[in-house]
């Protein structure tokens, strides 16, 4: 069995479950933050802000997830 192919292969899984992780993440928050903002509507601006940093910092943690595996298969 070639040691590149394995490599190469955990890579697209681990890949693969940061991208899901994300998607997972970020759709609690919208969720989240949907919800809190029917029974808040005069807080939406705050909840809004808040949702959108922490969407930026779970695609952060994606992305580096994602780069990581593919420093790993071109090594």
């Amino acid at each position: 069995m070639n040691i590149d192919l394995t490599y190469s292969g955990l890579a697209a899984l681990g890949s693969g479950l940061a991208v899901i992780g994300a998607g997972l993440g970020i759709g609690k928050i919208g969720s989240s933050a949907m919800d809190a903002i029917a029974r808040q509507p005069e807080a939406s601006n705050k909840i809004q802000n808040a949702m959108i940093i922490a969407a930026a910092l779970i695609e952060g943690s994606a992305l580096f997830g994602i780069v990581t595996t593919l420093l790993a298969v071109f090594k």
